[in-house]
């Protein structure tokens, strides 16, 4: 089967016959979702992360305004454009909704022509807006998410565990003998050390809300939500094994005539009381054991 990739666009409307004619127009473009209530949009939008959110503001239940303010004043849904939609033509109404962060403002009745321009202008803006914040977030060097991107999301991930009541677990990977490497082989070899290792340490982490950011240097992160300790020091030790499997010969290190990596993991169950930096100071703490206990090993803590 072949996967849409279309954008998808979030209709939202408590008039059946607005949302039947919108969608009946946009569907030949766009992947179209709609709701007839706040309530249910603000579920759309968080588990479907539209592109665009053509949003009516007199809906029953949770006016327009109050829906755009949420969703703006969230990290994960603030840069998705709204596009209001309202029998309301006065400049004030306008200004209000321009104001809250919504990206443009039509009226009703529908002009189809104009919907179509206006909506296909924002969905273009969307797209160079996730390039570059995409950019952004990526390593320049490995092509991996960034600390950038690990600070911002590890935040986003322990939040949700904590809701769900479930267990979050990391870890820090370190290159053996990285420095030795780079006297030896010289910079450039050891760019494309970090490059191979990097596309190695990525297979370990690729599940929803998993991922694997570098650190800094030749230090990696990996975070693996609703995961328990047993089951993260599995996909280090797999990590792990990955690494020495790819056989880049590594004459400066001290354990293994390759390059392989330790491995520190901590885990724990969060609740509002827990800090991020104690996990991180754990899994810290384990990768210096592993370290000291010769390399090429992975060792974990739950805390």
């Amino acid at each position: 089967m072949i996967e849409d990739v279309r954008p998808i666009i979030l209709l939202v409307d408590d008039e059946p016959i607005n949302i039947s004619v919108l969608a009946e127009f946009l569907s030949q473009e766009y992947r179209v979702l709609f709701a007839q209530s706040g309530k249910e949009a603000l579920r759309l939008v968080y588990e479907k992360s539209p592109d665009l959110v053509l949003l009516d503001i007199g809906l029953p239940d949770i006016s327009g305004y109050d829906i755009c303010r949420e969703l703006k004043t969230k990290q994960l849904t603030q840069n998705i454009p709204i596009v209001f939609s309202t029998a309301k033509d006065s400049a004030e109404d306008e200004v209000i909704g321009l104001n809250l962060g919504a990206s443009d403002y039509i009226t009703k009745p529908y002009n189809m022509s104009l919907i179509k321009a206006r909506v296909r202008n924002q969905i273009r803006l969307k797209k160079k807006t996730d390039l570059l914040e995409q950019l952004a977030n990526l390593d320049g060097l490995t092509e991996l998410p960034n600390r950038r991107y690990f600070d911002e999301h590890f935040e986003s991930e322990w939040r949700r565990v904590i809701r769900r009541g479930q267990p979050i677990s990391i870890a820090l990977a370190d290159v053996d003998f990285f420095k030795s490497y780079n006297d030896f082989y010289g910079h450039s070899a050891g760019d494309d050390c970090l490059q191979t290792v990097a596309r190695s340490l990525a297979k370990s982490a690729s599940r929803g809300g998993e991922f694997v950011a570098r650190y800094g240097g030749e230090e990696f992160v990996f975070v693996w939500p609703e995961v328990g300790l047993e089951e993260a020091i599995q996909a280090a030790e797999l990590a792990c094994q990955l690494v020495q499997n790819l056989m880049l010969k590594h004459v400066g290190s001290d354990c293994d005539e390759v390059v392989t990596v330790s491995i520190g993991v901590a885990s724990i169950m969060p609740n509002k009381d827990s800090r991020k930096a104690d996990l991180l100071e754990t899994a810290d703490e384990q990768l210096y054991k592993a370290k000291n206990q010769g390399r090429n090993r992975v060792l974990g803590e739950r805390l």
